[in-house]
C-alpha cells in the first residue's frame, strides 16, 4: 500500500467518524435519509480522491453528510460568494445593474472565458459580467467584480453569513497557488444555496436573480448529467487539474434539495466526474423516496420555512439542457497551473482545530 493511499485511508477514516459522531449529536436520520447517509458514507471509502459531502432537504431542512466542514479547493465554485456581495451593494444602492465596469489590464486571466481577449478601456454593465462569470466561468468577468466589491468585502459578508470555511485570497489567476487562494467547504456551500432557494439570502429579489443565473450554468458534466430529463438545476461548478466541485439546488418537483460534492486529490479527472455523477444519482433516488415516504408516513420536521418551487420562467438548465455527448465541456483549462506545483503550500497555513477540520 503507498503513502497515499494509506493517507487516504486514514483522511477518509477520521471523516467517517466525525460523520458518526454528528450524526449520534442529531440523531439519525429518518427513513431513505438514512439510506443516503449509509450510501455517502459506503461511496466515501470508496472515493478516487478526498471528497466533501452534503445534501440537505429544503422542505423539512434535514440534511446527511460526509466530511461536510472539511476545507478544500474551491476553484470556480467561489464565484458564487462573488455573486452574493454583488446583490448585496445592489440592495444596498451602491449601483445597479447597468452600472458599467471598465476593463483594466490587471483584470485579464486567460484560464476561462473571452473577456481577457477584449481591448483594455471597454465596458461591461454589472449584470453582463454576473451572467458570464456565473454562467460560462469567465475568469477575467470574476476579476472585474471582485475589483468592483472589493476582496475583503466578500470575505467579510462570508463571515458575517456564518461561512466558517469559505475564503478568498486573492482575484482569480490561473497559475498561481490556486488550490489554496480559494477555498470553501460543502458545509458551506449548502447554506448558501439552501438560503438563496428559500429566497432569503439578501432579500427575495436578490435570492430570486442569483437562481435564475444559476439555472443558466454551461458546464453541466457534473451534478445534472444523471438526472431525470426535464429537471431543473441551478448550480455552478469548478475545476482545478486534480479538483471537481459542484453546488446547487435540484428542484425536485415541488421540493427542491440543496447539494455539494467536492473532491480533491483526485487519482484521475474521469475518476471525480464518475463519483460526482453517481453521488447526484443516489441521493436524487433517495430523495425521491423520502419525499414519498414523508408524505406517506404524515412525518414533519420542526417548523421550517420551506423552500419555494422554481418558477417556470427562471428554469434554464435542465437535465435535457445537459450535454450527453460524453464529453462534457469542462473549465479545466482556467485550473491547470503552468508554473505552480501542485502540491505547493501556503506560507502560513492555519493551523487545525477542532471546528477547523486539516484543509485538504
Amino acid at each position: 500500500m503507498t503513502a497515499m493511499h494509506l493517507l487516504r485511508r486514514v483522511f477518509v477514516a477520521v471523516a467517517l467518524l466525525f460523520s458518526a459522531l454528528a450524526a449520534r449529536a442529531d440523531a439519525v436520520a429518518p427513513g431513505p435519509l438514512g439510506v443516503l447517509q449509509t450510501e455517502l458514507s459506503t461511496m466515501s471509502m470508496h472515493a478516487p480522491g478526498n471528497v466533501g459531502i452534503m445534501v440537505e432537504d429544503l422542505t423539512t431542512g434535514l440534511s446527511t453528510s460526509v466530511n461536510a466542514n472539511a476545507q478544500m479547493p474551491a476553484a470556480s465554485t467561489i464565484k458564487i460568494p462573488v455573486m452574493v456581495e454583488v446583490f448585496k451593494r445592489l440592495e444596498h444602492g451602491d449601483f445597479d445593474l447597468n452600472r458599467k465596469v471598465t476593463l483594466q489590464a490587471s483584470d485579464r486571466d486567460w484560464g476561462s472565458g473571452d473577456l481577457c481577449d477584449a481591448p483594455a478601456g471597454s465596458k461591461y454593465t454589472v449584470s453582463r459580467l454576473l451572467t458570464l462569470m456565473i454562467t460560462v466561468s469567465d475568469n477575467t468577468a470574476t476579476n472585474m467584480l471582485i475589483r468592483l466589491v472589493h476582496r475583503g468585502a466578500i470575505n467579510e459578508e462570508m463571515t458575517d453569513l456564518g461561512l466558517t470555511q469559505t475564503s478568498l485570497h486573492d482575484y482569480i489567476r490561473s497559475e498561481g497557488p490556486i488550490r489554496y487562494a480559494l477555498r470553501s467547504s460543502a458545509n458551506d456551500m449548502v447554506k448558501l444555496m439552501t438560503a438563496m432557494a428559500r429566497y432569503q439570502l439578501i432579500d427575495e429579489w436578490s435570492s430570486r436573480e442569483m437562481i435564475a443565473i444559476m439555472t443558466g450554468q454551461h458546464h453541466n458534466g457534473l451534478i445534472p448529467v444523471p438526472l431525470p430529463k426535464g429537471t431543473t438545476i441551478a448550480h455552478k461548478t469548478g475545476e482545478l487539474h486534480d479538483t471537481l466541485n459542484d453546488v446547487g439546488v435540484v428542484y425536485l418537483n415541488s421540493e427542491p434539495y440543496a447539494i455539494a460534492v467536492m473532491a480533491t486529490n483526485l487519482s484521475t479527472l474521469d475518476a471525480g466526474y464518475s463519483f460526482i455523477q453517481g453521488v447526484s444519482r443516489i441521493a436524487y433516488h433517495e430523495l425521491v423516496r423520502f419525499n414519498a415516504w414523508r408524505v406517506a408516513n404524515d412525518y414533519t420536521a420542526a417548523p421550517f420555512d420551506a423552500a419555494p418551487a422554481l418558477p417556470a420562467a427562471a428554469a434554464a438548465t435542465t437535465a435535457s439542457s445537459k450535454d450527453t455527448s460524453g464529453n462534457p465541456e469542462r473549465d479545466l483549462q482556467m485550473w491547470t497551473p503552468q508554473n505552480q506545483p501542485a502540491n505547493a503550500l501556503p506560507d502560513n497555513p492555519p493551523a487545525p482545530t477542532a471546528d477547523n477540520p486539516p484543509a485538504i
